[in-house]
């Protein structure tokens, strides 16, 4: 985290905290693992297959701890921090497995504390080691984490940056309405709270458009004029950018400073102790993102996700401390980026997908000259909803995926009932990642080949033998949990 978003004080209270649980590790070894993503990218059914795979001895052959057979096992346990609501592993797996439905998208932070018993692979280490790892989940929006950029932005430089994006190709038709309201205000007129609240709904519903399917942007701060919980209504969120703010100082009593004072409160009540409580306490990242939509959506939609990923990447503190330092100072080490619903493609394009993935936080690493942890890159699918076919199609062989699409779900004018199994030839990804980042380089409108992204139900799951429901099936879980993982259970 860079400098100029945190103070001498904020330093202070997180060598405090990580001084605590230093200590608490030495009793209790604990790798705390931050979950989010980019809207709907899937981090709650990430989190229910994990837990639910090291719980019911998953497929996981990529995951050495368990291909060698050291996993003893893996069970549920209170979690540490009592103020901060449970992870619902229960609920939301009993969706995914006994419904077939999809759990309900994070709207809020939330935390899960999994045991992990192993048998050491080394000698040594078994000598020394009680083969306990705790591993806490730390779920929490990614539209939270985009927010930590506005604590170096005082309120000018936020409603510059902010008006400049709603400006852009893929935004102003959406972003039109409080542009134009906001742009007809002038910001030294008497401060009235009925101005503070058609702005910051008008700014709102902006937000909200870009989200959407159709645009599928991922720059949207502030995050929690999206996710309001207990806040909705409060001061600290009823505040919207001005364009065009004039070059002096808001006169007391004027709405530009009753929006400056409203932003500063959002920074102080609401962004500054997530990120020391949550963001600053953690080992290891992975975020998710969904690059398939983003691709679908446009240009305009992957030069914001590679914007967001910069404003993401820059959020972190990577890197490995020394001895000393890493006493009073938590690093995040290991920082996994990864593209989700691998299983709406053929196994051919789950490589290409990664490529593009890969392109994107390269672009977007660059973007902030990143340094210090190491960034890894995985095209995955949590739970896998669908399986490989061939079909015919004019004399020829066409690679397919079959699964059961969502109600409602369509593809050019077929409406999919949510019961019949369909085959569905998803399209290819470039085998050049290149080829796609030319076109969006020079600003062409030539994308990729249309890929037909359709959301399917989750799978039925299979009975052993014995009528024992197997552990969730998933593409590549087994490699995201060596990568985060591998070491600590080494």
């Amino acid at each position: 985290m860079s400098s100029s978003i945190t103070t001498l004080a904020d330093e202070a209270l997180i060598a405090f905290d990580t001084l605590t649980d230093r200590a608490s590790n030495l009793i209790e070894p604990t790798l705390r693992l931050g979950v989010t993503g980019l809207s709907r990218a899937g981090k709650t059914v990430f989190i229910t297959s994990l837990v639910h795979n090291l719980l019911h001895g998953g497929r996981l052959p990529m995951f050495q701890a368990s291909h060698s057979g050291r996993l003893a096992g893996a069970t549920l346990e209170p979690q540490p921090d009592d103020a901060v609501p449970r992870f619902q592993y229960e609920d939301h797996a009993a969706r995914l497995i006994e419904e077939r439905l999809w759990p309900d998208s994070t709207r809020a932070i939330s935390e899960l504390r999994l045991v992990i018993e192993y048998e050491s692979a080394s000698g040594w280490n078994r000598f020394f080691s009680g083969g306990r790892l705790c591993l806490d989940i730390v779920d929490y929006p990614g539209e939270w984490l985009l927010d930590l950029p506005l604590l170096g932005q005082d309120f000018a430089a936020f409603s510059l940056n902010a008006a400049s994006l709603a400006r852009s190709l893929a935004r102003l038709d959406l972003a039109t309405p409080w542009l134009e309201r906001a742009g007809a205000i002038n910001p030294h007129k008497p401060a009235n709270e009925a101005d503070a609240r058609e702005l910051a709904r008008l700014y709102t519903d902006y937000l909200r458009a870009c989200k959407r399917d159709e645009r599928a942007l991922s720059t949207l701060p502030p995050g929690r004029f999206l996710m309001p919980g207990d806040l909705e209504g409060s001061p600290a969120l009823t505040f919207a950018p001005l364009p065009n703010l004039p070059d002096t100082p808001a006169p007391k009593g004027s709405l530009q400073a009753m929006m400056e004072r409203r932003f500063e409160s959002y920074k102080s009540v609401v962004v500054k102790p997530f990120f020391r409580e949550h963001v600053a306490r953690l080992d290891r990242q992975i975020v998710l993102i969904d690059a398939m939509q983003a691709m679908n959506a446009g240009r305009e939609a992957v030069i914001d996700l590679e914007r967001a990923l910069s404003d993401v990447l820059s959020c972190f503190r990577p890197g490995r401390g020394n001895l000393l330092t890493s006493l009073v100072s938590r690093r995040i080490d290991k920082v996994l980026i990864a593209a989700t619903k691998a299983d709406h493609l053929h196994h051919e394009s789950h490589d290409r997908l990664e490529a593009i993935a890969r392109r994107i936080v390269d672009r977007a690493s660059q973007n902030i000259g990143s340094s210090g942890a190491h960034i890894e890159v995985l095209a995955l699918a949590a739970v896998r909803a669908t399986r490989e076919a061939t079909a015919r199609q004019d004399g020829e062989t066409l690679p397919v995926i079959v699964g059961i699409p969502l109600e409602g779900e369509k593809i050019g004018t077929e409406t999919f009932d949510g019961k019949r199994k369909t085959a569905i030839f998803p399209g290819d990804l470039p085998l050049n990642p290149d080829s796609f980042f030319k076109a969006v380089d020079s600003g062409s409108q030539a994308m990729p080949p249309d890929i037909n992204i359709v959301r399917f139900r989750p799978p039925v799951i299979e009975q052993s033998d014995s009528g024992v429901k197997l552990s969730l099936p998933h593409i590549r879980l087994d490699r995201a949990l060596e990568y985060l993982l591998g070491d600590r259970l080494a």
